[in-house]
């Protein structure tokens, strides 16, 4: 525990498995942003990105889903990555008001050298644990997002961040 903190009634933040969570979320950034340097992808992009190597041409929506990014900073960062050459973009045959969002060669490019970032920084990442222990974490990752997977294709609604009122001056 660190100096001059107590813990909660009934709740103790590093026992708590969204905290954790986070937690190695950043972790993970940190590293990322560390291997990748300022010239590469975000992680986000490089996410963006991966997600589109294995589904080109799908819609915003579609990606929204995929990658767990939220609607409008996904489509804040198709529009950035439009303008750098990352993506293109065109109408869907079956919704005209929905886009197919695909990857350049300039974005393919610019995967493949962030790729290898990406892949430093999960080792890195997983070397926090002992080698026997990896491949378990990694396996029970995979279960819990395909539950949220399910619980989603069973029509629970994925909850939505509750937008901020603005307050009247």
């Amino acid at each position: 525990m660190i100096k001059g903190t107590r813990k909660a009634q009934g709740f103790d933040l590093s026992d708590a498995p969204s905290h954790l969570i986070r937690r190695c979320q950043q972790f993970y950034g940190d590293l990322y942003a560390r291997e990748a340097g300022t010239r590469e992808l975000t992680k986000q992009q490089f996410t963006l990105l991966a997600a589109l190597e294995q589904n080109d041409g799908t819609s915003q929506t579609a990606l929204v889903e995929i990658t767990g990014i939220d609607r409008s900073t996904l489509a804040e960062m198709v529009r950035r990555m439009l303008d750098r050459g990352l993506l293109t973009r065109e109408r869907t045959e079956e919704d005209q008001r929905a886009n197919a969002v695909a990857i350049s060669p300039l974005g393919r490019k610019a995967l493949r050298s962030a790729r290898n970032a990406a892949d430093r920084a999960e080792r890195l990442f997983l070397e926090a644990l002992p080698a026997p222990d990896r491949q378990k974490f990694v396996k029970a990752l995979r279960e819990i997002a395909q539950a949220a997977e399910a619980m989603v294709a069973d029509g629970h609604e994925r909850p939505t961040r509750p937008t901020r009122k603005r307050r009247l001056s």
